[in-house]
């Protein structure tokens, strides 16, 4: 019965009509921050196939929650142009859950406002954008609680859209090089599998929300992607 009803769970969605999730949503291993428009049934759905609970937000007035804003269990890491109200209802609705991980901004000095493009993080280790300065690795490692490295993936310095990674496992850009999938695997600790989402796009974060219980993916993506998800991710 028990699997029955896994096979049961939605995976598919789009939030605005857009199969492209990662960009409007992000996830941690308790929480999926959402746009503050999204239906309460897509809430739900989302709740139901992450495990999660959810939280409907802004990020820096907008609904690019997954570009704006990257997150694990020990905390979250938030556009500089994040509003103090925004960042306060997340740590509310997250200390509601029991939740006290750290709330902080990326620093404005290297003019790199996208937090959830330009760091892949599970809970252990950050993969972040080459050209961060020192001083904004300290402040992701400090916030996440990870070690930190800087790389490409697939040659993309925006290495959040790039991948996605779990704490158990790692789906990474199809054209990543076997250097960069060697280096992947070196930081984790974790299987590193290349693929697509929605349709053959390479950006997996764009269209990926995963953790260790469960997934979404864009309603573009096929079931051989969905395969290859399952498989990469430990499901």
């Amino acid at each position: 019965m028990k699997r029955r009803e896994e096979k049961e769970i939605k995976r598919l969605f789009g939030v605005d009509g857009s199969s492209y999730i990662g960009v409007f949503a992000g996830c941690t291993e308790s929480l999926v921050l959402l746009p503050p428009h999204v239906s309460d049934k897509l809430a739900a759905e989302m709740e139901r196939a992450l495990k999660v609970n959810a939280v409907k937000t802004s990020i820096a007035e907008t609904a690019l929650v997954g570009c704006l804003a990257v997150g694990n269990t020990n905390g979250f890491i938030f556009s500089p142009y994040t509003l103090d109200s925004e960042i306060r209802r997340i740590e509310e609705l997250a200390r509601a859950e029991g939740l006290r991980g750290a709330m902080r901004k990326l620093p404005d000095r290297d003019r790199m406002t996208a937090a959830g493009n330009i760091i892949l993080a599970n809970d252990t280790v950050a993969l972040v954008h080459p050209q961060l300065s020192e001083k904004t690795m300290e402040v992701i490692a400090e916030t996440l609680g990870v070690k930190v490295y800087k790389g490409t993936i697939g040659g993309l310095k925006t290495v959040g859209m790039a991948a996605v990674a779990t704490n158990k496992g790692i789906l990474a850009h199809k054209n990543a090089t076997q250097e960069e999938l060697e280096f992947l695997e070196h930081i984790f600790e974790l299987p590193v599998e290349i693929g697509s989402v929605n349709f053959g796009v390479p950006l997996i974060g764009a269209a990926l929300l995963a953790n260790t219980k469960g997934y979404a993916a864009g309603y573009e993506t096929t079931g051989a992607e969905l395969g290859r998800i399952e498989d990469a991710l430990g499901f």
